[in-house]
């Protein structure tokens, strides 16, 4: 009786929702990738699916582990969305929540690759003058790149490997944060994504070096070159690809989350969500479901066997059940 009753009760509660609004619980700090895309797609959202979508940042903890946990203790009835991105996915080897990524269904709305830059009153005007000045002087320079686990900080990890240097490197809170040490001169490198560094390289406030891609990338009127291209040796590690959206967790009624990716796809395919993408040089990905699932799972297992390899992490994937990448 009791489960034919809960039974029941879903399809009664996806068939009214949403009745009232829903809210958005962005694991990374206000003005960063995550949170602005969030802000972006849900109000986008908010035009389909009939109700406001209100964004609340919940900061703090490794890898957005006090946003996860909030999240997740929610009701799992479509009501509360957890902002994220794919350095969500190694909350448990940083030891932030006991947790598999599988505990969720994603919504993945946007990518941008991450970029090596520098403070305008930093000394170094090109990558190999940068490399150069770490090597000479091991934990000098000062970098920042967001929270302790995240993609960022795996680039940080991989860029030192890969010139055989040592940084002096800052956790923060989110992108935002990190780049608010850079123009402050708190920090004299800086670690993000091409789209959350855009306006402050256009203002001359950031000087790019190198982005963590494969080949070079253009940007207005500059090409930045390819640090990869420099330094074959990053290859190894990089390039490590982005996923910023939400998720749900996978109690969710499936007519909920039916309802919930209707909205989406139409966010996606908006004339705002298109124009914010195109101006602050993020891919729409758009992905959902299944395909969405994989998708941060396998970087769930690339980036926690990562961080373990460089030794960051602290506790061995293979404890978690996450297999190593193929």
């Amino acid at each position: 009786m009791a489960a034919a009753t809960w039974a029941a009760g879903s399809a009664l509660a996806a068939e009214n929702f949403p009745s009232r609004n829903i809210t958005d619980v962005v694991t990374w700090s206000a003005g960063g990738g995550t949170d602005v895309t969030n802000r972006v797609i849900t109000a986008a959202m908010s035009k389909y699916i009939g109700t406001n979508i209100n964004v609340v940042n919940k900061t703090g903890g490794v890898s957005g582990s006090v946003g996860l946990l909030e999240g997740f203790a929610a009701k799992p009835d479509g009501y509360t969305l957890i902002g994220l991105s794919e350095s969500n996915t190694t909350a448990a080897v940083m030891g932030g929540w006991d947790k598999r990524v599988d505990v969720f269904d994603f919504f993945i709305a946007t990518s941008s690759p991450d970029i090596v830059s520098v403070g305008k009153n930093t000394p170094w005007k090109s990558l190999d003058e940068l490399v150069a000045f770490i090597k000479e002087n091991p934990g000098k320079v000062r970098v920042g790149a967001g929270g302790a686990g995240s993609l960022h900080h795996i680039n940080v990890l991989a860029f030192e490997k890969g010139i055989e240097g040592e940084m002096n490197f800052i956790p923060y809170p989110g992108s935002s944060a990190s780049q608010n040490a850079a123009l402050s001169g708190e920090i004299d490198v800086v670690i993000t994504t091409v789209a959350e560094q855009n306006q402050l390289i256009q203002s001359g406030d950031f000087r790019p070096l190198g982005t963590l891609t494969e080949k070079p990338y253009a940007l207005g009127d500059m090409v930045i070159p390819s640090a990869l291209e420099a330094y074959p040796s990053l290859k190894k590690h990089l390039p490590i690809s982005q996923a910023i959206g939400f998720a749900v967790r996978k109690e969710v009624p499936t007519d909920v989350k039916k309802t919930i990716a209707k909205a989406f796809i139409s966010a996606i395919g908006s004339d705002e969500v298109k124009k914010f993408a195109a101006e602050n040089h993020y891919e729409l990905v758009g992905a959902f479901g299944a395909e969405a699932n994989k998708k941060m799972t396998r970087l769930e297992s690339l980036f926690s066997w990562t961080l373990w390899e460089l030794g960051a992490a602290k506790v061995d994937p293979a404890t978690l059940g996450i297999p190593k990448p193929e």
